[in-house]
């Protein structure tokens, strides 16, 4: 809390705590004792009910809508796979019938295809993009920037060759005359497909029969990009392609909202990039550069901030003059940068030195060796992106991590580098959201809005509360769902709980497990998490039994509302949450068939005993809170 303050909780109630995020810095603490933290969450959670009312109409419309039903041309249609020079993996097979599914169907399809950076989304794009051209409609995909547009149009155009279907562009870097052309052309329908940036979604482009919109990384577009983008959504079909790995709460979250495939297997002949974290050294850094340069390929030298581009640029000409290099930037106009990119693309250069731009989608197969400078300066989803832009060939790819030579790291950034070294294998992409759901991360699917609101109260209970508001518009109910992660009942046994650190030593472990533990209110959960336990790290203690069966209790007091409970050597003592019980006519027909249990004044239940040890305690409270779990469970 603000100045330093501390309130302690007891582990067992570690599923109260949710994780903020990654970026801590921004985290306002509030002042112990004040309520403005739960007027932020009330706050949210309005804002996400009428979010995720917005998305469950949408939804709704959508089902209601009826489409087109496109079926692909047979034939012709699995020729035009064979053109695919590559073998199609197991996932990209399941992404693209689910998209055929889709477009078979009537309604209109809204479809996100995720998949790592060169996982092959693009082959489902053009497949889709086939169906629909020859089916006599128009397909727009849509780009967040002028070079991803040029790859696409470059890709398209090829994969189109020889084909009854006219491939155009439109953006900056088309001439005005072109344009217009273009323009004219999608109005009268002479054109099956165009390729673009947000120029596409401006008033003067109209079509003659819009059939499919192609998204792609979609969470790079701005606000106003998006609400166009969802104007479109509920009548032609939406295909969003997405590099960002999506978490899988929030996938949870959005299920049967937005329908999602996951493309999580590397191509066949993909080599996993080889990762080295190592101290600024030049000689080092000109051996890799000769290296790449010698045997025929490229490499992209990438910094964080735009003042480190001089110095680098420096130690280049002065330590690396076989190499031809150019600069690119953010601050370059963007017809400059596209200069700077082509050059780069067409192999004139040997280096592109640049700031984080590369991040976002360009595709160089000749590029296979990565230098990233000051890499303790990046984020991990970042550097994990930047990396995905080397090893799109069959060549083996390296990347190279600099740190700052005398400089201890922090831990954080020590970390991150650590976690990106043993991410080597490919598809990681989902094991990282794991590692490092950055704040972003969670805003991505749902428009930049909600990152305000993840600011607000942090990744995770931005997540749950998601997951309710959805799940109870669903459930159509006006009482709230009882939001089981707002309550923690609170059990006094007089008991050690906990993993000793004897046990356990390392403290993230450690911590890891008691959220897991936390989880494990299903008896099926808790042997499971038992004998993993057993096995890694030998037998139970005592104390962490007792966690064990305290959480099972919690789960018990969950379902028979119990608050709390006092349980001591010689009875025990429930408190109902807000003094409710959902059968309390059962219950007050149960009473007079056990005469050590009393009902109070107070709406207290009284349960007398003879516990005199830790275990008949624990034992104790566990057949009465099951009695009243059986009890509400008639009512």
């Amino acid at each position: 809390y603000a100045a330093d303050a501390k309130l302690y909780l007891p582990v067992e109630n570690i599923d109260l705590l949710t994780r903020y995020g990654a970026e801590a810095e921004g985290a306002q603490l509030d002042r112990l004792g004040s309520a403005s933290w739960q007027a932020r969450k009330a706050k949210a959670k309005d804002r996400l009910r009428v979010m995720a009312d917005g998305l469950i109409q949408l939804a709704a419309a959508r089902a209601l809508r009826e489409g087109a039903q496109i079926d692909p041309p047979s034939g012709l249609y699995d020729e035009f796979c064979a053109q695919f020079p590559y073998e199609e993996t197991d996932d990209q097979l399941n992404a693209i019938s689910d998209v055929l599914e889709d477009l078979a169907k009537g309604q209109p399809m809204d479809r996100l295809i995720c998949g790592d950076v060169g996982f092959g989304k693009t082959e489902v794009a053009l497949r889709a993009a086939f169906v629909v051209a020859m089916s006599g409609q128009q397909v727009a995909i849509i780009c967040p920037t002028t070079l991803l547009a040029r790859q696409h149009f470059k890709t398209f155009s090829q994969r189109f060759q020889g084909w009854p279907i006219r491939v155009r562009q439109l953006s900056r870097l088309v001439g005005r005359k072109d344009a217009e052309e273009t323009r004219q052309g999608l109005k009268n329908g002479e054109i099956e497909i165009v390729i673009g940036t947000h120029a596409l979604l401006s008033e003067q482009v109209g079509f003659k029969d819009l059939g499919l919109v192609i998204v792609d990384e979609e969470q790079h577009f701005g606000v106003k990009h998006k609400e166009k983008l969802k104007t479109f959504r509920a009548d032609v079909h939406m295909l969003a392609l997405s590099a960002t790995p999506i978490p899988r709460t929030l996938q949870m979250a959005l299920s049967g909202i937005r329908d999602m495939s996951i493309i999580a297997t590397p191509p066949v002949d993909r080599i996993a990039v080889r990762t080295y974290v190592l101290p600024y050294d030049p000689i080092a850094l000109r051996e890799a550069l000769l290296r790449e340069k010698y045997r025929g390929g490229q490499v992209y030298y990438v910094v964080p901030r735009l003042s480190d581009l001089p110095d680098v640029a420096d130690f280049l000409r002065s330590q690396v003059p076989e190499v031809k290099f150019i600069t690119g930037h953010g601050q370059l106009s963007p017809t400059q940068l596209e200069d700077v990119m082509s050059a780069f693309y067409d192999g004139e250069y040997d280096v592109l030195l640049s700031t984080t731009i590369v991040e976002s989608g360009l595709d160089v197969p000749t590029a296979n060796t990565l230098i990233v400078h000051r890499a303790d300066m990046f984020g991990l989803a970042q550097l994990y992106q930047i990396r995905g832009r080397v090893g799109r060939s069959k060549q083996r790819a390296y990347a190279y991590l600099t740190t700052p030579q005398h400089k201890t790291l922090s831990l954080a950034s020590e970390k991150r580098l650590k976690v990106l070294q043993s991410l080597d294998n490919l598809g990681a992409g989902f094991q990282l959201a794991s590692h490092d759901l950055d704040i972003r991360g969670g805003g991505n699917l749902l428009g930049h809005e909600q990152s305000g609101h993840i600011r607000e109260i942090g990744v995770e209970l931005y997540q749950q509360m998601l997951e309710d508001a959805v799940a109870e518009l669903r459930a159509k109910s006006n009482e709230s769902l009882t939001d089981h992660r707002s309550w923690s009942p609170q059990i006094n046994a007089g008991v050690a709980v906990m993993i000793p650190e004897a046990y356990i030593p390392d403290l993230n472990i450690r911590l890891a497990l008691y959220r897991r533990v936390s989880e494990a209110e299903k008896l099926e959960d808790r042997e499971a998490l038992a004998s993993e336990l057993i096995d890694r790290f030998g037998p139970i203690p005592e104390e962490a039994e007792q966690l064990l069966k305290v959480v099972g209790i919690k789960g018990l007091c969950r379902q028979a509302n119990v608050a709390k409970i006092d349980v001591g050597p010689k009875g025990a003592v429930m408190t109902f949450r807000n003094d409710s019980f959902a059968n309390p006519l059962g219950l007050v027909k149960f009473l007079p068939t056990r005469p050590d249990w009393k009902l109070r004044p107070d709406q207290k239940l009284l349960v007398r005993g003879e516990w005199p040890d830790a275990a008949g305690r624990l034992n104790a409270a566990e057949k009465i809170v099951k009695e009243l779990a059986r009890l509400a469970g008639e009512g």
